[in-house]
């Protein structure tokens, strides 16, 4: 398979490429999601370069306040053990065992041991 692409390490420069048709499926297949996995990419003032500084420069444009930082708690281990909606297949009710929230790390060892 022969196809063009450019190098943008040397001034976006079109070349062409010939690989084996398997090589080729695998690289292309290498740029696709699996199924069930939606990609969310932000743009703009969205994008993770300055979102910060960015946000609060378009709450000033728009004279609105900043929503005061919402602090996240430590992810909760045992303490998290509500009851939930029922399980689907059993009717039994779910238990949520660990809630950790973006940018946190889960819990260290196994937080669905109770014998500590």
């Amino acid at each position: 398979v022969t196809f063009r692409w450019r190098d943008y390490r040397h001034g976006r420069r079109p070349r062409r490429m010939t690989l084996d048709a398997g090589e080729f499926i695998r690289r292309f297949l290498l740029h696709t999601l699996p199924d069930g996995v939606h990609r969310i990419r932000h743009y703009g003032f969205l994008a993770n370069g300055q979102r910060a500084a960015r946000l609060a420069a378009c709450r000033a444009l728009l004279a609105t306040q900043a929503p005061e930082a919402a602090i996240r708690p430590a992810p909760a281990v045992k303490a998290a053990r509500a009851v939930s909606h029922p399980c689907p297949c059993c009717g039994r009710p779910m238990v949520t065992l660990a809630v950790w929230h973006h940018g946190q790390a889960p819990p260290r060892g196994p937080f669905w041991n109770d014998s500590s």
